[in-house]
Order: structure tokens, then sequence, then C-alpha cells
């Protein structure tokens, strides 16, 4: 059987000009920067594609990352070095298409970033995202993101308890 939908790195071949998620901000950053972006090498965007159609169904871009120690719980960073931030991996945006919503595409997303950042050959200690709105915080908390200390919309989550609850 195959999966109703597949994720691949966004191309040029991607029609961006009909995607909408109800949040104006990200929707335009999707069909006219999101591009510039990639080819800056500021970000990388992979995007998720329903089989049957062909439509473009969700994205999420990634891009390197730090945290300040001090930013994080003390029941955390007390168990590691003493440097001034930690590697992470930034989910800069996120979004599934108004068409596509309630059918788990969020969470899929998120997993697929774990496994990729997971691939990567770079030491990374925690996924890191800027949640837009209050729905979001509770997206990300619901898959187990935690607020840093005194960002209460800046969440992340340590790839290693990513791997354990989002795989």
């Amino acid at each position: 059987m195959t999966p109703p939908f597949r994720l691949e790195p966004l191309n040029d071949k991607h029609d961006r000009a009909s995607f909408a998620c109800g949040q104006d901000a990200l929707d335009r950053y999707f069909q006219t920067q999101v591009t510039q972006d990639f080819r800056r090498r500021v970000a990388t965007c992979f995007v998720a594609i329903e089989q049957t159609t062909g439509r473009l169904a969700a994205f999420y871009t990634i891009a390197a990352a730090s945290i300040p120690t001090p930013d994080l719980p003390i029941e955390i960073s007390q168990r590691l070095p003493r440097y001034p931030s930690i590697p992470a991996v930034r989910i800069g945006r996120l979004a599934v298409d108004l068409r596509f919503r309630g059918r788990g595409l969020g969470g899929g997303l998120l997993a697929d970033a774990v496994r990729r950042v997971l691939l990567a050959p770079l030491a990374v200690f925690a996924l890191l995202v800027d949640a837009k709105d209050d729905d979001a915080v509770t997206f990300y908390k619901h898959h187990g993101f935690q607020p840093l200390t005194g960002h209460a919309r800046t969440l992340f989550l340590p790839v290693a308890t990513a791997e354990k609850t989002l795989l």
C-alpha cells in the first residue's frame, strides 16, 4: 500500500502558489521567500506531497541554531557541559495547508525533522521552535516540547527525547 504522502526537499517543480495554511505570514513566506532562504543556505525546506494528486500539502524549514545554556531549565542545564550555548536545529516554520488538516501531517513533519537530525553527521542537542500563537504552543507541547526559561513561545525538545517520542 502506498502511503498517502511523500516527504522531499522543496524544488522548483513544486507549485507553491495555491498553498494556504490560514496564517498570512506563513503563506507569504512559503509562496515568495523560502527559495531565497534556501539559495542563501539560511534554511532548508521539506515538503509533504499527496501521492495521488501531487498536491503540496505541508512544509517545514530547518536551520542551524543554538540555545543559550541559561535559557534551559536548570534540571537540564546542570547535566550539560558548561558551554555558553548548546547546538540545536531550529524548525523555523511548519505549516499544513487547510485542505489537509487533521491527517497527522504536523506530527509527521516533526518526525521527519527528527530523522533528518539523527542522520546528520553534526552534534545536535535539541530541536528548537518559535511558536506563532497559542495554538502552535499547544501543538508543540502535545509533541513533548517545553518552553525555554523566560520565553513562553520558544520551545525546545532534546533530540534524545524526540527520538523516543516522535519516531
